[in-house]
């Protein structure tokens, strides 16, 4: 298979491929006396691992860890499901960081009047200004 055959396969971008296997995350294809790089089944396998490994949250790091114990056939599935789980625990952090920081910004918007006047309590907060530039100095 050439690189646009697995493009189409995969749902990946010609230049996706090319950058994957630039990083060394997957198996590197064969050439040809062309040049053209020669894909097989095995490709498609650690390519489509790739895109859906990427799409759950793995950063490339962990997709070459992924890739790894794919092809690795005395892989532990225990080590997979460790690598899993703690993805999902990172992302459960993620998901309170972003609620909190969306209430503070609610908060912020709530303490705002939105009006044409310059003062704006979400920029004083921020810059940490605790004047009100309505009160005597």
């Amino acid at each position: 298979m050439n690189i646009s055959d697995v493009a189409r396969k995969t749902g990946l971008t010609s230049k996706t491929i090319r950058f994957y296997e630039e990083k060394g995350l997957v198996t590197a294809p064969q050439r040809s006396e062309n040049g053209y790089r020669s894909y097989t089944a095995k490709h498609l396998e650690e390519l489509t691992l790739l895109r859906q490994a990427r799409q759950v949250g793995f950063n490339l790091e962990e997709c070459r860890e992924m890739v790894s114990l794919f092809n690795n056939p005395q892989r532990h599935s225990a080590d997979v499901k460790a690598r899993t789980l703690n993805k999902v625990a990172e992302i459960e952090s993620h998901i309170r960081e972003l609620t909190l920081m969306r209430e503070r910004l609610l908060t912020l918007a709530e303490s705002c009047p939105g009006d044409e006047s310059a003062d704006c309590p979400i920029i004083n907060d921020l810059a940490g200004c605790c004047h009100d530039k309505k009160s005597p100095k």
